[in-house]
């Protein structure tokens, strides 16, 4: 049985990705105008931009926090915006799947934002280890290393033998998303036949939780009172 969905175009996320990414102020300044016409559903354009902002800001921070003659307090408090939009970044991947997952008629409409999901699997498909959500994650951090690495082919200050090195990774970066969206489209379209499925994974960020991070209950119950 064949379920409708909204149109999904793989390449369409990838090329969204790159379109922010060419922005100056981009990731601090979100409101742009949209690369092409898209009948994405809103929430799910909602959930796919945070993700990707997040990646973005991620990306930022990381390298920011290797570095070594910033003060400690500089990278604790890169360190904390890591944790956050780390977070921030993986809530962003369940709602997209949550809304992947409704349209597609894959889920129990009840039990979609509770931790265990009930799944509405046709008899005989196969489940995907991978969610799309974690794949469009996948897509969006790509497009960041993509952008990255064409800035060092045309940096003025290395020798033609790392531009030329960076050249190639380019491809091989390029070759990668070509392949993930093309895995990610033909996931869609075989859970739209039926032939395949994929779940919500809730990732549990324990670390952020102090009711589940052992480190910060210790600290809690040492603190003067």
């Amino acid at each position: 049985m064949t379920h409708p969905v909204f149109e999904f175009d793989a390449a369409a996320v990838a090329r969204l990705h790159d379109h922010y990414n060419q922005h100056p102020a981009w990731p601090n300044v979100v409101d742009f105008a949209e690369a092409e016409a898209t009948t994405w559903a809103p929430d799910f354009r909602a959930a796919l931009l945070d993700n990707h902002r997040c990646n973005a800001r991620l990306w930022c921070e990381e390298d920011l926090a290797r570095r070594q003659l910033a003060p400690d307090a500089d990278i604790v408090a890169n360190k904390r915006a890591i944790d956050a939009f780390n977070q921030a970044r993986n809530n962003a991947i369940e709602r997209m799947d949550e809304y992947l997952l409704l349209t597609l008629g894959l889920v129990d409409p009840g039990s979609v934002t509770q931790a265990q999901a009930v799944s509405r699997a046709p008899t005989g498909a196969r489940l995907n280890s991978e969610t799309v959500g974690s794949m469009v994650d996948r897509v969006s951090i790509l497009s960041l290393k993509i952008k990255a690495m064409a800035e060092q082919t045309r940096r003025p200050d290395v020798d033609d033998r790392h531009r030329a090195d960076a050249t190639a990774k380019l491809a091989r970066l390029n070759e990668q998303r070509q392949d993930l969206c093309n895995c990610m489209r033909q996931l869609i379209a075989d859970c739209q036949t039926g032939t395949a499925y994929f779940k919500i994974y809730r990732q549990f960020k324990m670390y952020n939780d102090p009711n589940y991070n052992l480190a910060l209950v210790k600290e809690r119950a040492a603190a003067p009172r």
